[in-house]
C-alpha cells in the first residue's frame, strides 16, 4: 500500500511549511527580517510501464506509460528578499539601508558577517557595535565630547562638538553586496554568513555598484505579511489534514482485505 508512505510524506511536508510560517510569525518584528517560504518537489517515480515502450509485434507503442510517484520531499527554504518598510525612530544610530546590501560586522571569531538590522550602539570606549555587541566595520570610535553625530546617505559619519563649528569626520560605512542573496546561511541574530551559493562579499560605498543608500533615523521592518502567512497557515493545515485522511482511508483499504473469508 503506497498510499500509506506517499501520505505520510506529505504529512511531513505540510508539518514542515507550518514550522516556516510560524517562524515567520514569530519574526514579524524582528527588525531587518526576511520571510522564508518552503519550497517542495516531488519524489523520483515507480515506472510500471514506460512511455515510449512497445506494446506488441506488431510494434506499437505506449503512448504515456504508468508511472506511480512516491511522494514529496523538501527542496529548500528560500528567502523573499524584498526590503521592509521604513520606521522612523529619530535614533542617532539607527541606520536603515535603503536598496540593496549588508552592514558587516566582526564575530568574536574574526570572520565576518553581515547584517540588515542597523539598530547600532556604541561601548564604553565610544565604538559602534550591534545590538550583540559585534563592532560594525569599518570600526568607527564616537569621541566622548561629541555633542552629536550625523549619518548622511553615503555612510559618512560626523560629529559635532561644542567648541566647533564644523563637524569631524569619524569615518564610513560601508555595504556588502552578494551575486546571489538567497545563498546566505542565516546564523542567528540577525546576521548571515558568506557561502559558496551566495559568492563572495563585494564591499564598496553607499549609493555605489549597485548598493543602497543609509537613512539615519530610521530601522528597517519586517517583510513578513501577516495576512498571507495566516493564509498559507490555514492551507498547510488543510492539506496535512487530507493527507492524514488518505492514511485513514488506506487502513481501511487494508483492514477490509483482512475480513475477506
Amino acid at each position: 500500500m503506497r498510499a500509506l508512505n506517499i501520505a505520510a510524506t506529505g504529512m511531513s511536508a505540510q508539518q514542515m511549511r507550518v514550522e516556516v510560517i510560524s517562524n515567520n510569525l514569530a519574526n514579524m518584528n524582528t527588525t531587518g527580517y526576511n520571510a522564508r517560504r518552503a519550497e517542495f518537489s516531488d519524489l523520483h517515480y515507480q515506472q510500471m510501464t514506460r512511455a515510449g515502450s512497445i506494446n506488441a509485434a506488431d510494434g506499437t507503442v505506449v503512448p504515456a506509460g504508468v508511472q506511480l510517484g512516491l511522494g514529496v520531499r523538501p527542496a529548500a527554504v528560500s528567502v523573499n528578499v524584498a526590503q521592509g518598510s521604513l520606521s522612523q525612530t529619530s535614533g542617532d544610530l539607527d541606520v536603515a539601508i535603503e536598496g540593496l546590501g549588508y552592514l558587516e560586522v566582526t564575530l568574536p571569531s574574526g570572520l565576518p558577517a553581515y547584517t540588515r538590522d542597523g539598530g547600532l550602539n556604541r561601548t564604553g570606549d565610544g565604538l559602534i557595535v550591534t545590538s550583540d555587541g559585534y563592532t560594525v566595520a569599518p570600526g568607527i570610535t564616537i569621541p566622548n565630547d561629541a555633542r552629536s553625530i550625523s549619518i548622511n546617505a553615503d555612510g559618512e559619519v560626523y560629529a559635532y562638538f561644542s567648541d566647533r563649528v564644523e563637524p569631524e569626520v569619524l569615518g564610513q560605512f560601508t555595504l556588502a553586496g552578494f551575486a546571489n542573496q538567497r545563498g546566505l546561511e542565516a546564523i542567528g541574530s540577525n546576521l548571515f554568513v558568506e557561502t559558496a551559493a551566495s559568492g563572495p562579499a563585494l564591499v564598496g560605498q553607499p549609493g555605489q555598484d549597485g548598493l543602497g543608500l543609509l537613512r539615519q533615523g530610521y530601522l528597517e521592518d519586517s517583510s513578513v505579511d501577516a495576512v498571507r502567512e495566516i493564509t498559507d497557515l490555514i492551507e498547510a493545515q488543510r492539506g496535512y489534514e487530507l493527507n492524514a485522511k488518505v492514511i485513514t482511508a488506506a487502513d481501511q483499504m487494508l483492514s477490509a482485505t483482512t475480513q475477506i473469508r
